[in-house]
């Protein structure tokens, strides 16, 4: 399955990309999580959250094949 992952603030930083499109089995957020950390190790020094279809979910969540976001705390006003 192909999935667009679009990166935020530090992880952004960290992939040096503002998205790009991987290729996965179908699986959970989990196994996405996993193919980008053997990519980009650096990540697991980063907290962020992840989103698919634009609402926040767990890396238990089956993919759906939406865009997937990665998604640096953020501060509010």
């Amino acid at each position: 399955m192909m999935i667009t992952v679009k990166y935020f603030g530090q992880v952004s930083d960290v992939t040096h990309k503002k998205e790009e499109q991987i290729t996965v089995e179908k699986g959970t957020i989990t196994d996405v999580l996993a193919h980008l950390l053997a990519e980009y190790p650096e990540l697991k020094n980063i907290d962020f959250k992840v989103a698919q279809g634009q609402e926040l979910v767990n890396d238990k969540v089956v993919l759906s094949g939406e865009e997937i976001a990665l998604l640096p705390p953020f501060a509010g006003g």
